[in-house]
């Protein structure tokens, strides 16, 4: 992910922080959502000379990439923490 790349995934994330502070994304419709980051959304598409929804699909694909890479993170960090030992065989 490149720098600019960061810079326009946390402008959004910023954004919804500020204009949905408690709603949990897996309850709330996702044209709900929508309605609610369209206006950074308008914004980065003008500034970079994209459509909302070239714009919007970029910050979905940015997101998913952080949440796979936060995972990956994760997941070598706690390698073998959680794993359960090997119980004797009788």
């Amino acid at each position: 992910m490149t720098a600019e790349d960061i810079e326009f995934l946390n402008t959004i994330q910023e954004y919804a922080d500020k204009v949905m502070p408690d709603i949990d994304p897996q309850k709330v419709q996702i044209s709900e959502q929508l309605q609610k980051l369209r206006p950074i959304l308008q914004e980065l598409a003008m500034k970079h000379k994209m459509t909302v929804e070239d714009t919007f699909i970029k910050y979905m694909d940015l997101a998913t990439e952080r949440a796979v890479n936060y995972e990956n993170k994760m997941n070598d960090e706690f390698e073998g923490v959680f794993a359960q030992p090997k119980m004797p065989k009788y």
